[in-house]
């Protein structure tokens, strides 16, 4: 609409002069923007503008534009939306509790580099050609990521995951449909005791969230350290200090990786150590700190349980060719307790599909995996294997028998 376009740069101009800044003077900015609305009605009675139409909703699509981010901005703000991004211009995308629809927005290349600056602008992180691809937490906790040509082909990528806080605790994922009572009952008992647990799942499965709820069992006078990518966890943990990882800067110096968050860690007196996701070498020092005794979370990508156990046998070996296999394999059998496997269904949910032990046994190079609960005609039903550790579960006051053997 011209109408709002006049309105935008008449407030742009006016911040300029008065030299507000949009990010905290957003009460000013509220006032003045419903002025220059006032004002530009008054004008458009007597003639020579156009007709602005409902004030209200120009209000608040100038305050989008200036304030927060443009024509996204209704996305972010819709609670539906679980994901945005921008393939180009033209095509921008969200989900919706796992199904992707194409949006009416249509954006200009000026438009989305900008909404991009915008957004990087808190964080401090930049996109260039020499680093064409950034990851940064918006003031909101979305996870951005970008990705600029001639990495592209010539268009920039965009892509916005929100933190949807539906679930805080198991007890909120059993009433979403994810998990059962049964195994939501035996999961905050196996991280109250300090079992090692990963969360394995593809992409918008619902592993950070679940982690998130894992993360509400652990007992509160215990000291949370976790290190991530970029901050994406939400824990409620009274004592938690949290890390992020950093991009090297313009002259490639300065960079600190997730495996030298994890080191740093262990010289923070944690009494839990969560990673939000291991990719590469940090998964090696990762599983040091675990079958050292520090009780610990993180998640994998893999589609199976089974999976996420050779991936947990492979990422160790980029560490650098004096890591072996013969040394992995049984430090994974013994430092991983539980393996929680949740996945995207096609109609949208998330639901857990299988949650394995690791009961540190090896034959030959094949680690030896107990189905404590596993899907049956869709439903998560209780396996016939039961978790390592007994003796854990029995000092923080649980019956491995009777809480698995209810349900069998």
């Amino acid at each position: 609409m011209q109408g709002i376009d006049v309105i935008e740069g008449e407030v742009r101009e006016l911040i300029r002069r008065r030299r507000l800044d949009p990010a905290r003077d957003q009460d000013v900015l509220h006032g003045l923007v419903r002025d220059v609305v006032a004002d530009y009605e008054e004008r458009s009675l007597r003639g020579g503008l156009e007709p602005l139409g409902d004030r209200d909703t120009a209000t608040r699509r100038v305050m989008d534009a200036v304030v927060g981010f443009g024509p996204l901005q209704p996305y972010l703000d819709d609670p539906t939306v679980e994901e945005i991004w921008v393939n180009d211009p033209t095509r921008v995308f969200v989900a919706r509790q796992g199904v992707a629809e194409l949006t009416n927005t249509i954006l200009t290349e000026e438009q989305v580099k900008a909404l991009v600056e915008r957004m990087l602008k808190p964080s401090g992180r930049r996109v260039d050609l020499s680093s064409p691809f950034v990851d940064a937490t918006l003031t909101d906790g979305s996870r951005l990521h970008v990705a600029i040509p001639d990495v592209t082909p010539n268009t920039w990528y965009l892509n916005i995951r929100k933190f949807v806080a539906r679930a805080y605790t198991l007890d909120d994922q059993v009433r979403l449909g994810t998990l059962t009572q049964p195994a939501a009952r035996f999961l905050g008992a196996a991280v109250a005791s300090g079992l090692n647990v990963l969360v394995a799942g593809g992409t918008q499965a619902g592993k950070t969230t679940l982690l998130n709820c894992l993360g509400s069992a652990i007992p509160s006078q215990e000291r949370v350290v976790s290190c991530e990518e970029v901050f994406e966890l939400k824990l409620s943990a009274r004592d938690w200090a949290a890390m992020q990882c950093r991009q090297p800067s313009l002259e490639g110096t300065g960079e600190i990786p997730l495996r030298r968050l994890v080191k740093e860690a262990l010289r923070m007196r944690p009494s839990r150590i969560i990673v939000g996701e291991v990719r590469q070498e940090e998964s090696l020092d990762l599983l040091i700190a675990l079958n050292s005794g520090l009780p610990g979370m993180a998640t994998v990508h893999a589609n199976s349980a089974r999976e996420a156990v050779i991936k947990m046998c492979t990422l160790p070996l980029l560490a650098g060719p004096n890591v072996s296999a013969q040394f992995v394999v049984p430090t994974v059998a013994s430092a991983v307790d539980l393996i929680v496997h949740i996945a995207l269904e096609r109609d949208g949910r998330r639901r857990v599909r299988e949650i394995v032990a690791v009961p540190g046994r090896v034959e030959g190079d094949v680690i030896e995996l107990a189905d404590l609960f596993v899907t049956e005609g869709g439903e998560l039903v209780r396996g016939t294997g039961y978790p390592p550790h007994e003796e854990q579960f029995a000092r923080a006051g649980y019956d491995v028998r009777e809480l698995l053997g209810r349900y069998a």
